[in-house]
This record gives C-alpha cells, sequence and structure tokens, in this order.
C-alpha cells in the first residue's frame, strides 16, 4: 500500500519534468491521483465511538492556538485536562496556572525536549489529544495518538503532503479512532445561518461557491516572536501554492455535501509571482543577520486562486493571500439557483434576483434559519470568545458530541480533503496551472454517507462552567 503511494509521488515528479511515459508531451494536462486502499475498510463517516461520561484531554503545543483551547475546554463540564505538553516549560507553567485559577486540578506537565508530546500521548487515562503545533508536526502526532487509542483533534490544516493526508484516513479507520481537524469557521455564526438555510432550500440548487484566506500577515510571518524558530515564514518559503486553504473552504463544503453526496473530481491552480515577501525578507536582512536565510527568491506567489469541479458539476473558487494589505476576508459566497449569500465585504447580505434583501428582512431570515447550536449556544460561546466566539461552539460541540456517542460534524475524510487542496495547487502551478484529480479519500462512500446534523439531537446537555475572571 506504501509502496504503490511513493510509487505515485515518484510518476508524479517525473511527468511534473515531462519524462514520464513514453516521452512524448503531455496532451491529458489532468495528473491521476490513485492510492492502494486496503480490501477492509471501515467508514468512519457518521462513525459514533462509544460515549465517554469524561473526556480526558492533553493539549501538544501551547502557543497562541493551545493557549487559547486550555481557556476555553477549562470551562466545560465533563472536560479534564490532564495533560499540558509544549517545548518551551515556560508556557506549560503559564497553563497550569490558568487551570488553578478556574479552581481545578494541574494537569500532567511535558516539556523539555521536541519528542516530549509522545509520552503524553501514552498516558493510559487519556481520551482526546488536542493537537495545535506548527502544521509539519500535525499529522505524525495525530497518527501516534490513534495508534496508542486516543481520539485526535487537529488545528488546520491537518496534513501538509497527500501521503500524510492518506495517513489521517488509514490510521482512523484501522484504529476507528475520531480524527477531527479543528476548523473553527465551520462554527462561525453566518457560516451555520447559510448552511442551514441552504439545507431549508432558501438557495435552491447550490452551483457555485466561494471562499478564501485573505489575511495581511506579512510582518507576523517575519516577526521573531510570532512563531517558534519562525516556522510558518518557513512554510512559505519553499512552496507556491494554497497553502492554509481550509478555513474558506471548509463551510462551503458542508453547503455543497461534499464528503456526503458529492466530491471533489479535479482542481486547476494558479499564483502571481511574489513581489513582497524576498523583498521584505531583503529589507529585514540588511538590518538584521538572523534573517539572512531567509533573503531568497523561492517565496510563494501573493495570490493563489484555485478552482474545483465537483463530481456533480458544482463548482468551488478559493484564494489565498497573506502578504498583500488587504481586509480580511474568507469571501464565503453561496450561489444558488434562487439567491445568494456573501458574508465579505462586510455587511454579511442575501439576495434574491438583482437586490440584496433589506435589513429588516435579514433579521427575519435569521430568526427563521438559525441553527439550534446557535440558539443553544451561541449567546455563552460569543460572552467567552475566541474568534468572536466560534472556537468556543467548536469546542463545545467536539466534546457534546464525544460525551453522547454522536458522530463528529467533521470526520477524518474532510481532514484529508481540506487539507489536500494545499499539495494538489502545489503539484498544479508546478505544471503550469494543468488540472490535477484529487483523491477521493472516502473511496465512493460519498455517495452514501449523511450530510452534516445540524441538529443537537441525543445531546446538547454539555454544560458550561462559570468562568473565573
Amino acid at each position: 500500500m506504501h509502496t504503490n503511494r511513493r510509487k505515485f509521488l515518484k510518476l508524479s515528479s517525473l511527468a511534473g519534468l515531462g519524462i514520464a511515459g513514453s516521452g512524448t508531451a503531455l496532451a491529458n494536462t489532468s495528473t491521476e491521483v490513485s492510492h492502494s486502499l486496503p480490501k477492509n475498510r471501515f467508514n468512519m463517516s457518521g462513525y459514533a465511538a462509544p460515549r465517554l461520561d469524561k473526556v480526558r484531554v492533553a493539549i501538544i503545543g501551547l502557543g497562541a492556538r493551545g493557549s487559547g483551547a486550555v481557556s476555553r475546554l477549562s470551562l466545560i463540564d465533563g472536560v479534564e485536562i490532564v495533560a499540558l505538553c509544549d517545548q518551551y516549560s515556560d508556557r506549560v507553567e503559564r497553563q497550569q496556572a490558568k487551570l488553578r485559577k478556574q479552581n481545578l486540578p494541574e494537569a500532567k506537565s511535558f516539556s523539555g525536549s521536541k519528542e516530549a508530546w509522545k509520552a503524553a500521548c501514552e498516558l493510559p487515562d487519556l481520551d482526546l489529544v488536542y493537537i495545535t503545533t506548527p502544521w509539519s508536526q500535525h499529522t505524525p502526532m495525530a497518527v501516534y495518538a490513534m495508534h496508542q487509542g486516543k481520539h485526535a483533534a487537529i488545528e488546520v490544516p491537518a496534513a501538509t503532503t497527500l501521503d500524510e493526508c492518506w495517513q489521517l484516513v488509514e490510521t482512523s479507520e484501522r484504529t476507528r479512532k475520531h480524527c477531527m481537524m479543528l476548523e473553527n469557521c465551520c462554527y462561525d455564526f453566518f457560516e451555520l445561518l447559510t448552511l442551514n438555510m441552504a439545507r431549508q432550500g432558501f438557495f435552491g440548487e447550490i452551483v457555485h461557491v466561494e471562499g478564501a484566506y485573505i489575511h495581511d500577515l506579512l510582518h507576523m510571518n517575519f516577526s521573531k516572536n510570532s512563531y517558534a524558530e519562525m516556522w510558518r515564514l518557513k512554510e512559505n518559503q519553499f512552496r507556491n501554492g494554497n497553502l492554509y486553504p481550509t478555513h474558506g473552504l471548509g463551510p462551503v463544503c458542508q453547503v455543497l455535501n461534499i464528503n456526503r453526496g458529492d466530491r471533489m473530481d479535479y482542481l486547476t491552480s494558479m499564483s502571481t509571482n511574489d513581489f513582497q515577501m524576498n523583498a521584505f525578507a531583503r529589507q529585514k536582512a540588511a538590518e538584521d543577520p538572523f534573517f539572512k536565510p531567509f533573503d531568497t527568491n523561492s517565496y510563494r506567489g501573493n495570490m493563489n486562486t484555485s478552482v474545483i469541479r465537483t463530481a456533480l458539476g458544482k463548482t468551488i473558487m478559493l484564494q489565498h493571500d497573506v502578504t498583500s494589505p488587504r481586509p480580511y476576508s474568507r469571501i464565503h459566497l453561496i450561489s444558488g439557483t434562487k439567491g445568494m449569500a456573501s458574508k465579505w465585504p462586510e455587511p454579511e447580505r442575501i439576495a434574491k434576483g438583482h437586490q440584496w434583501i433589506s435589513d429588516a428582512d435579514m433579521k427575519k431570515l435569521e430568526a427563521e434559519y438559525t441553527p439550534e447550536i446557535v440558539k443553544h449556544m451561541g449567546t455563552i460561546a460569543k460572552e467567552i470568545g475566541g474568534h468572536g466566539g466560534m472556537d468556543f461552539l467548536m469546542d463545545w460541540r467536539l466534546i457534546d458530541c464525544l460525551r453522547n456517542g454522536l458522530p463528529l460534524d467533521q470526520d477524518v475524510y474532510d481532514a484529508a480533503l481540506w487539507s489536500a487542496i494545499a499539495p494538489l495547487s502545489e503539484k498544479s502551478i508546478a505544471k503550469r496551472s494543468s488540472s490535477v484529480d484529487v483523491p477521493d479519500f472516502t473511496g465512493g462512500w460519498w455517495k452514501s454517507n449523511k450530510p452534516v446534523s445540524l441538529s443537537l439531537s441525543g445531546g446538547g446537555n454539555t454544560m458550561v462552567r462559570k468562568m473565573i475572571k
């Protein structure tokens, strides 16, 4: 199985050089993405693991995302944070102090090396490993955690290569442990509203959707204090494509029922040149020798645009730009045969025909289509926070599903597919924007998998502790 995957990757590289097959020019621009699958697969879509009265959690990686997770999870009843792990011991101690402030028991501490996380995953009294580390560590940690009999929740993206995507799928199926990518934007409030509207047929047949991650991170990526060992800048230095696709992609995939009634078929991707990052690196290197290794002309293009066609003939437009001086946007556009929705540029809007509906009508739609989870937990989520509340809503929903033995909203096939857009876009760009086939990580189950449930049926009983400020 793994040999076949490596053989495919090697052939793909040769094809990029124009020397695969007979050596003639490639008339068919599609790049086949195949994979040998085990015969006795287990479908993790809709899988309900045995219920857990208490969810014992280890949090690995205690930078900005990890420290926020500690704050949120510590407020959810039925959660016990049993382990805190980071290579830097001072980060661990700061989070221990946070637990003490909430009158919670201290967790076991793991720090002092880049391998300390393995011991945390090996703890016997542990149910969930919550991973908030640099991208390159996501798949190795999640795979190890599942092999140790734990569920895995991974920050975005879940994987950086196609090989890693398949590792996640195969391990989750084999161990029957959940592997959820923590795509918080699926829990933002307008995204949930429009998902419910789409489910109720408000937009008619969905024809086209758009998503993006447009966020000016130029100075943050070059800051010595933002990402440990400059890991995120290094990701941007030698890879050219849509490196961070999932924030804009996840919500619109749920609208289209991708992996649950439809699937991505093929993708084509195009990037501009880099007009900013190397110039900024050169400027920084002139001021500080620390930045000399980053003064290269190998940075990804500033703006990437990828277009995906689905098996049912729908299209997805996806953009990525984290260097240009532009207002933040994930676009979140839904276009159907009866209407459309758009979140950015703000304000959020719904249209029928040529006209945006009025503010008064928007309030009526919100009253009619706000899903149950938002009615139940939205006010509390906004009070606790985390990107306006969507982070807490995501964490609460994850814990509530685990405690009640319910399927998760995002399964391992979503984690793999949404993450796969990055390496697939790199392949397309390397072949002059040729189309690239998108793997079917479900192995055909997409035809019968049920759409994500917006119901709290069987759950919704997980309480929230009072926050001690």
